[in-house]
């Protein structure tokens, strides 16, 4: 008596359906999505200025800096 089947929650969704209809759900869904990009940019912001904080204060301890490699570089088989 305590836990929902299937069934139970095949009704909840239809109910769900009908009283918000299917464009105003995706519209809060979309909008959820938009939420979590911008709070993993924060995030990422601020693990980047802390990053910058601390190799200005302890430059021995800095993380090595970004390097691009060519493809040539990553595989040497393939040069001429």
């Amino acid at each position: 008596m305590g836990s929902f089947s299937a069934f139970h929650w095949i009704i909840v969704a239809l109910v769900v359906l009908v009283l918000f209809g299917r464009g105003k759900i995706a519209e809060t869904m979309g909008d959820f999505g938009k939420g979590m990009r911008e709070f993993r940019k924060g995030m990422k912001d601020e693990d980047e200025d802390r990053e910058r904080k601390l190799a200005s204060k302890h430059p021995e301890i800095a993380p090595p800096s970004k390097v691009t490699v060519d493809a040539e570089e990553k595989d040497p088989a393939k040069k001429d």
